[in-house]
């Protein structure tokens, strides 16, 4: 089984500690058992967590057998890192483990070297000091995370539970990805980045697009326009377009064709349609397109796709 180190350093954030707990401890496999063993391993007996101390079960020493490892982030962010947690954080990767950091854990995953090179993010607040003191990281403060393969990272805490439930999705799939988010109470996307936040602009309550983003979502099989969205929201289409990239970051096209290739992942996980049917329910023009656009964002084609996370699916459904 998948094992998960969640490293409780001192002066962690007891939020960005817990959404990992929260969310690898509760993923439920396939058939229901635990997806992972989770283990918060501390840097000492006893540790500062602001308000309270913490006493964690296991030591640093036990991410020496974790498939991934999880830096939270620190209440100062450039606090001094003892050369133990370096080794360690250096160590997991060396061997092939993930290595994934939550809000300022971004600061101790560069300080071990992990970001050299890479593409990272961080809180936005505090990406202008992430790139000043580790000027060879990538730092893009626009995003809720960054996926560079064996190494993560993410902005602040909420932004945290988003990088969770992708891996989550990497590991186990659409299927068991939503699970995780309908059992953390979360949405399992969140379009748009860190932008939406520092802009601190919220838009008035008449221009909320959540009755609009329901009613696409289940209207993807059809063949819908910007002028289609813009008739049902009574909008024009500058303007909804204008609203929906300040409160989601993306298009109304681009949000639709997110949400279409995530009904294609969950038809594939979750029925033996054929490949023409799945492309056809989630509301692309032919299964070709379906194809083209899911080997873009995945890799791999729709069908190896099903054969990884729906072996049991027919076969012979292409």
């Amino acid at each position: 089984m998948h094992r998960v180190a969640i490293l409780a350093l001192n002066d962690v954030s007891p939020g960005d500690l817990a959404i990992p707990w929260e969310v690898f401890s509760r993923a439920p496999d396939r058939d229901g058992s635990p997806a992972y063993v989770v283990r918060v391993c501390a840097e000492a007996p006893e540790i500062c967590a602001g308000a309270f101390r913490l006493r964690a079960p296991w030591t640093l020493a036990e991410a020496a057998l974790a498939d991934t490892v999880i830096v939270p982030g620190r209440s100062e962010a450039k606090a001094p890192i003892a050369e133990t947690v370096l080794e360690t954080i250096r160590a997991a990767h060396g061997r092939g483990a993930r290595v994934a950091s939550i809000c300022s854990g971004a600061f101790v995953l560069a300080a071990a070297g992990l970001l050299d090179g890479r593409r990272a993010t961080t809180h936005w607040l505090a990406a202008p000091a992430l790139a000043a003191a580790y000027p060879s990281v990538r730092v893009d403060a626009d995003v809720l995370f960054v996926d560079e393969g064996s190494v993560l990272t993410s902005a602040g805490a909420s932004a945290g539970l988003d990088l969770c439930l992708h891996m989550i999705r990497r590991d186990h799939g659409q299927a068991v990805a939503a699970e995780a988010a309908r059992l953390a109470v979360a949405p399992l996307d969140r379009a748009g980045g860190q932008a939406q936040f520092i802009r601190r602009e919220p838009p008035a309550s008449s221009a909320s697009l959540a009755a609009l983003l329901e009613w696409m979502a289940t209207h993807l099989d059809e063949r819908l326009t910007l002028e289609d969205l813009a008739r049902w929201a009574a909008a024009s289409p500058r303007t909804l377009s204008r609203r929906f990239r300040a409160q989601t970051g993306l298009s109304p096209l681009q949000w639709l064709l997110i949400a279409r290739v995530r009904r294609a992942q969950e038809l594939l996980e979750t029925t033996s349609l054929p490949i023409e049917a799945v492309a056809l329910r989630a509301g692309f023009e032919s299964a070709g397109a379906l194809r083209e656009r899911f080997r873009r964002v995945f890799g791999v084609s729709p069908l190896a796709y099903r054969g990884t996370f729906n072996p049991a699916s027919d076969k012979l459904s292409r």
